[in-house]
């Protein structure tokens, strides 16, 4: 079984100056952080790469420069027998079980970010297309959110919105 921690836009530092302390302990928990872009500057993957057992990131519409040169657009991997596939953007929400499923045939679980507007639904293929929000900027949903999961004997179990209480 593998601890998951989703992550995405986090902005940092235009929209907080750190992540809460209430995520940094989620890292710490995880076995996986998986982060779905717009980090913003470069010193946060600096130190999620140090604190976290494992890390697996994109980069997002926001990210430039060195976090393009270091991070893929689409990342891969396969954890305790789950597909996962993690990108910023999907496009928009009108389709988009439909798009992500022509897309990635081959994947369990998409993460994806860019919208800050959690997302959580599984398309007629059986993917399923995971948006954790922001832990940083919560635009114009109730709070900033983040997402924790379980991976064990090839399924995604224990999928869970956490908000960030401030």
């Amino acid at each position: 079984m593998t601890r998951l921690l989703l992550l995405a836009d986090t902005h940092l530092p235009k929209r907080a100056r750190d992540l809460p302390d209430q995520v940094w302990a989620a890292v710490d928990e995880a076995e996986l952080v998986v982060h779905a872009g717009d980090w913003v500057d470069a010193a946060l993957l600096d130190r999620l790469d140090e604190r976290s057992r494992r890390l697996v990131g994109v980069w997002g519409n926001n990210d430039h420069g060195v976090l393009r040169e270091r991070l893929p657009e689409v990342a891969r991997v396969e954890v305790d027998g789950v597909r996962l596939a993690v990108v910023h953007e999907t496009g928009p929400s009108r389709g988009r079980e439909a798009r992500c499923s022509g897309l990635y045939p081959d994947v369990d679980v998409l993460v994806f970010g860019h919208s800050h507007v959690p997302w959580d639904t599984t398309t007629d293929t059986g993917l399923r297309l995971l948006n954790p929000g922001s832990p940083t900027d919560r635009r114009r949903q109730p709070a900033c959110t983040y997402m924790t999961a379980t991976t064990d004997s090839g399924r995604l179990r224990d999928v869970a919105l956490r908000e960030v209480v401030r």
